[in-house]
This record gives structure tokens, C-alpha cells and sequence, in this order.
């Protein structure tokens, strides 16, 4: 079980992670520069799992992780309206609040792969953030069209399993936000999906799998992301690759930092809409896991 959160600010991207394998704790605190593409970063496994705290539900305490030069602390608010997120790693560190409106929609699937395995994971995009992220002692502020993602997930995974994840997140012309959550593999051959688009706060499910389209050889290259009326381009700028093998615990990621274009029809009580998009910030990653 774990929760990520990812901010992306006009200046800064972070993303911290607290996870709980039951035999081992996985944790991260990572944060680029966009201009100059410098990154800090601190990743920690730590066998058996310990000095780790994860509530058993979303919002249902304080979330907090320790190792040698990391410190992560997640402490919701307001029955889950607010979050703030804490974290410190060597040269970096970041204090930024998370608000959710009220009426926003989540996505929130259980995917069940057996009677003993399945994952519930809370899928939440286009959260407006604040606060500050401070690098080398240099404080930078995250200023209003800065967007927070959080994954949140309980459960029993399989020991090897491979996933696509996608979010973006912005402002339409018009002034109402918009929210694009897609993923893939994990979820093949239990009727779950975890995609939908959450327009002005209101989620659209898309209920049917989406195909991917990539290259991971050129990993900067667009990736396309199409079905159930979305047709989504993304065109990458920055590839957070990683990799662990500890043996009986293995990770291979490749998340890509950029843009979402494109569009998204779907009919509701009101009848039949066709929206257009772009300049979604966001990523797209392929992931493989043995753990």
C-alpha cells in the first residue's frame, strides 16, 4: 500500500512517495528544475519494512515516512478538503498545500485480479497547490496554474506486474478546468478501468480500456493514448528514468514530464459533446515491477 503525489508548478516538478510492501518500505522524494533539467533527489528501500506510517484509508490520518536523509510527512485536513505535504532530502525540500473544491470529482476503482489479490486505488488529478519548494537554500514559490496528482492505493498486488499511467491537468478557454487520468496493463482481464476526463470538477468515466502507442527506444518522442472517445497526444519534454534490483524486489520506470493535447467526446443527459484541448501539464510512464 502507498500514496505518490506529484506537483507540477511553471518552475518546478516534485513527487514523493511512501510505500509499505509489508516486507520492505520504498520511499521518494524527488524534485526537477525545469529550466536547467538539474534534479534532486533521495530514494530509500528499507528491509524489513519499518518507520513508516500509512492510514488505512484516504484521509484517514497522517501519512509519514523516515530513512537516513529523507523525511516525508502527508497530513490531510478538512475531511479531506486540504493536504499539506512535507518533505526533506539532502539540497531540496518542499512545503506545499493541496486543496480540493468542493463537489470534485475522484476516480476510485477496485481491481480485482483474484478472491486474494486486487488493488484499490483512489485516482485524483487537477488539484489546485501552494507553498514552496526550496532548492540549495533558494525558496521558490508555487504561484495559482500549479496542479497536484495524487495515487492512492491499498491492496494485494501480484509479485510481478507491468502498468501505464498517464495525468495532465489545466484550464480550458473558457475558464473551466479540466483533468485527464488514463492508465493501462495492470488492468487488463478484470473489467476495471481507471480512465476518465474530470471537467470543471465533474469526472467522465471511460469505462473501456484505451491503447497506448509509444516507443520507450525514443522515450521523448509523443505517445498516443486513444479510446472511448479520447484521443490524446502526449508530447514529452524530460524522462525520469530509474531502476532497482535487490534481487526479489525489482523496479524499472520511465515516467515522462510534458504536455496533453487533443480531444474528448462523450454524451451525458444533455446529449452528445466534443471538447478540444491542450497544454495539459502532466506525464505518462511505463512501469515494470517485481515486488
Amino acid at each position: 500500500m502507498g500514496e505518490y503525489w506529484n506537483v507540477i508548478t511553471p518552475t518546478h516538478i516534485v513527487a514523493l512517495t511512501i510505500s509499505s510492501l509489508d516486507y520492505a518500505a520504498v520511499h521518494e522524494v524527488w524534485v526537477l528544475e525545469r529550466v536547467t533539467e538539474r534534479t534532486w533527489g533521495r530514494g530509500v528501500t528499507l528491509v524489513p519494512s519499518r518507520d513508516v506510517v500509512l492510514p488505512d484509508s484516504l484521509g484517514g490520518g497522517i501519512a509519514i515516512a523516515h530513512a537516513k536523509d529523507l523525511a516525508i510527512t502527508v497530513t490531510p485536513a478538512g475531511d479531506g478538503a486540504v493536504w499539506r505535504l512535507h518533505a526533506a532530502i539532502p539540497g531540496a525540500s518542499f512545503d506545499i498545500t493541496v486543496t480540493r473544491l468542493a463537489g470534485h470529482d475522484c476516480l476510485a476503482v477496485v481491481v480485482p485480479w483474484s478472491a486474494r489479490r486486487f488493488q484499490y486505488t483512489v485516482k485524483d488529478v487537477v488539484l489546485p497547490a501552494s507553498g514552496t519548494i526550496t532548492t540549495d537554500g533558494t525558496a521558490h514559490d508555487v504561484p495559482p496554474g500549479s496542479w497536484a496528482v495524487l495515487d492512492h492505493g491499498r491492496g494485494r498486488w501480484p509479485y510481478d506486474v507491468a502498468w501505464n499511467w498517464g495525468a495532465g491537468a489545466g484550464t480550458l478557454d473558457d475558464g473551466r478546468t479540466i483533468g485527464l487520468q488514463v492508465g493501462g496493463r495492470w488492468t487488463d482481464g478484470t473489467g476495471a478501468t481507471e480512465n476518465g476526463v474530470v471537467i470543471a470538477g465533474v469526472l467522465h468515466k471511460i469505462s473501456v480500456p484505451v491503447r497506448w502507442r509509444y516507443d520507450l527506444a525514443p522515450p521523448l518522442e509523443p505517445w498516443r493514448v486513444t479510446g472511448g472517445g479520447l484521443d490524446a497526444t502526449f508530447t514529452p519534454f524530460s524522462d525520469k528514468r530509474s531502476s532497482t534490483n535487490l534481487g526479489v524486489l525489482s523496479s524499472r520506470t520511465d515516467q515522462c514530464f510534458g504536455e496533453w493535447s487533443g480531444a474528448f467526446a462523450w454524451t451525458d443527459a444533455s446529449g452528445a459533446h466534443d471538447l478540444a484541448f491542450a497544454g495539459l501539464a502532466g506525464f505518462a510512464e511505463d512501469v515494470h515491477n517485481r515486488w
